[in-house]
């Protein structure tokens, strides 16, 4: 840091003199933690943003196939014999229910004709095959999911009592390792899906994929758009699972369980 010491008179030839402060140990002690903070904020929403990026993009034209995505989905269902399999509207994101046996998407894809209405359905009923062959990644995320919500409420709890545990007890640094404790095991759905991550990856490419070429459902410019999607599909879960760590009011939504 420079501070001027004098001015410079017109005529004197008289220079300016510079003086010397040393920074503040704090601040750039401070630099390491701004930049951790960005990192974690990156890791956080750029996932999620991509995802939507690339699920928006395609979804224009919107009309751009004769089929909505709850059509083409009863139809692959069909043709690979899941008829007991429904296919359903619902508002609480795209996915498919092994229990209910149930594909489930959202308005704009149930009753939509993008690209990203038909990939996405496709995509939800690579699930469904997934379950009639008895997939084993897909049990071991259903009972992972299971645990994970239990894990889910007592983490959403810690974090919100963790500051008044702080106040209560004079510990500050109590409240704090309480507060990352709860995050961590809030975390635990997030651990989930990287773990289970290969199966969203097999319902895309190994079925999905597959379907849309074998019954020729895409338009041949748009099979490279598609993989996209399809990428992005697969990693919905962990994007969103990211994004909700940071969500208060979800955290209250899980304690109201």
């Amino acid at each position: 840091m420079l501070t001027l010491k004098g001015s410079m008179r017109a005529g004197t030839g008289t220079k300016p003199q510079f003086r010397h402060f040393p920074a503040s140990p704090g601040y750039y002690g401070g630099m390491p933690v701004l930049f951790a903070v960005i990192v974690l904020l990156s890791l956080v929403f750029l996932p999620g943003l991509w995802v939507r990026r690339v699920l928006e993009r395609y979804s224009m034209p919107a009309d751009r196939y004769s089929r909505t995505g709850a059509d083409l989905a009863r139809h692959l269902l069909h043709e690979y014999g899941l008829d007991n399999v429904k296919v359903e509207e619902t508002q609480d994101g795209d996915h498919y229910d092994p229990q209910a046996k149930v594909v489930r998407l959202t308005p704009d894809r149930f009753s939509g004709r993008s690209l990203t209405a038909i990939t996405v359905a496709a995509h939800e009923v690579g699930h469904a095959i997934q379950d009639r062959e008895g997939y084993g990644p897909l049990r071991l995320r259903s009972r992972l999911v299971k645990v994970s919500q239990k894990l889910e409420k007592l983490g959403a709890g810690i974090l919100m009592v963790s500051p008044f545990i702080g106040m209560l007890t004079r510990v500050p640094g109590l409240g704090i390792l309480m507060f990352f404790g709860g995050l961590l095991t809030l975390g635990s759905a997030t651990l989930v899906h990287f773990v289970t991550l290969p199966t969203e990856i097999d319902a895309s490419f190994v079925r999905a994929l597959p379907m849309l070429e074998k019954n020729n459902i895409l338009h041949p410019t748009d099979k490279a758009y598609a993989r996209k999607i399809l990428r992005a599909a697969a990693f919905t879960y962990v994007s969103a699972s990211l994004m909700s760590l940071l969500n208060i009011a979800r955290w209250w939504a899980i304690l109201r369980r």
